[in-house]
């Protein structure tokens, strides 16, 4: 990740600008420019050689108007506080704009989870969660993975939080693997949640799936599952990149054995049959598809001006920076915001909380089939605002639309001040 580019600063901007646009009230951007709570904690942890590191570990509470806080758990040795704080902006827009009944929230950890054993991931994770377990709960604020942390990692916390608890609060937590409460279909939501995303951007845009070319910059769970579903819609995958490099074959790569191939070396550098390809070269080779699905502020005015692709989908958070979305939009580029492209993730989370609340869990044909219904109205939702408006790109449109659910939410509430209440009143007497 770029240090000099504070995703906190552009998320804060991207609110301002779309407020403005709105002719909201200025208490509308002081409320949702700053997290309602941020916790810091420290976590002693007793590592294998009888040593104890001592981690900071943070959870942003960004706005509960619409429902309870969500937001995954990163584990990452460049995470710090305002990369918190943005992420958790960013779950509040993306929960209003795929119309979950949740606020947002974001917790991480600053770890490399590369350099510990098991038991002392474990460790960590249980600690983290008895520190931050005060703010946590399933009316309150429900955690998932995220970078660096996995379905053993939620079952770990989840069981700790039920330990603290007392007794089983599954609902706690979501990302689960399916005997402690998971949902089918969660592993892959965030990909397939972005490829349908991708379906109907093709649609309006007149792009035959079938043979169209696709770059992925990022090869972990949401890029190459994305890769592979991409695949098998007929699409020919030309580069994918991770973090140690990435593979470039102009005639498509071959994603089930690319699985195979990083399943056991780690890695999709130097993938048989493939030509060496960097990160940067990935982002602008000539395609019809790009996905974004490794960090953030990845697409930059420095190389947006290159990108050559007609649809960037953002499987990653935060990857294109407010200049390279003007260039963008220049280029004519169709940008499916993070904010709608990966929402599938907490879309399932959703439904993964609800069969913890009701204990009754759906098929994973049913789940696949209520995500596809949600990305699907989702997307026009954003597209027909952005039709409609003519003065926003696609991410303007999607917040546009999320800051207007959480407004009437906070409205309603009464959290927008004594003007608003008044008017209501009069309301009611005139009724």
């Amino acid at each position: 990740m770029s240090q000099e580019i504070n995703s906190f600063e552009i998320v804060k901007g991207l609110i301002h600008t779309c407020v403005k646009k709105l002719n909201l009230s200025k208490s509308v951007y002081d409320i949702l420019s700053e997290p309602q709570r941020v916790v810091t904690v420290t976590i002693p942890v007793q590592m294998d050689d009888g040593s104890v590191r001592v981690f900071t570990g943070y959870r942003a509470q960004h706005n509960n108007a619409l429902g309870p806080y969500k937001g995954g758990i990163r584990f990452h040795q460049d995470v710090n506080l305002d990369e918190v704080k943005a992420l958790s902006a960013w779950m509040t827009l993306k929960c209003a704009v795929i119309n979950v009944p949740f606020g947002g929230g974001k917790g991480g950890v600053i770890v490399n989870y590369k350099e510990l054993s098991s038991a002392e991931l474990e460790r960590l994770s249980r600690a983290y969660i008895r520190a931050i377990a005060p703010v946590l709960g399933d009316e309150m604020d429900i955690p998932a993975p995220d970078v660096g942390t996995n379905g053993q990692v939620m079952s770990w916390m989840m069981d700790e939080f039920s330990r603290y608890r007392n007794y089983n609060e599954f609902g706690v937590i979501t990302g689960k693997p399916v005997i402690v409460g998971g949902s089918l279909g969660r592993v892959e939501a965030t990909s397939r949640g972005c490829v349908f995303a991708i379906r109907e951007a093709a649609k309006v845009t007149g792009l035959k799936l079938q043979g169209a070319t696709v770059a992925v910059q990022g090869f972990g769970n949401v890029g190459s599952i994305a890769a592979r579903l991409l695949h098998e819609d007929g699409c020919r995958i030309l580069a994918v990149s991770d973090s140690s490099g990435g593979a470039y074959n102009p005639k498509g790569l071959d994603i089930p054995a690319l699985e195979e191939y990083k399943a056991q070396t780690g890695s999709v550098k130097g993938f048989p049959g493939s030509q060496d390809i960097s990160n940067d070269d990935l982002l602008t080779i000539n395609c019809d598809i790009l996905v974004p699905a490794a960090l953030e502020n990845q697409i930059t005015e420095k190389n947006a001006g290159r990108i050559k692709a007609k649809i960037v989908a953002e499987g990653a958070n935060g990857p294109t920076t407010p200049e390279a979305d003007r260039i963008l939009a220049e280029k004519k580029v169709l940008v499916l915001p993070d904010v709608l492209a990966n929402a599938g993730g907490v879309t399932v989370s959703y439904f993964e909380w609800v069969q913890n609340l009701y204990g009754y869990y759906w098929t994973g044909e049913e789940v696949n089939q209520r995500l596809e219904r949600k990305m699907v109205e989702a997307f026009h939702n954003v597209y027909d605002l952005y039709k409609k408006r003519k003065d926003v790109d696609m991410r303007g449109a999607a917040y546009m639309l999320a800051i207007e659910r959480i407004t009437e939410a906070m409205r309603v509430r009464g959290w927008l001040g004594s003007q608003v209440y008044s008017e209501a009143k009069r309301e009611i007497m005139l009724a």
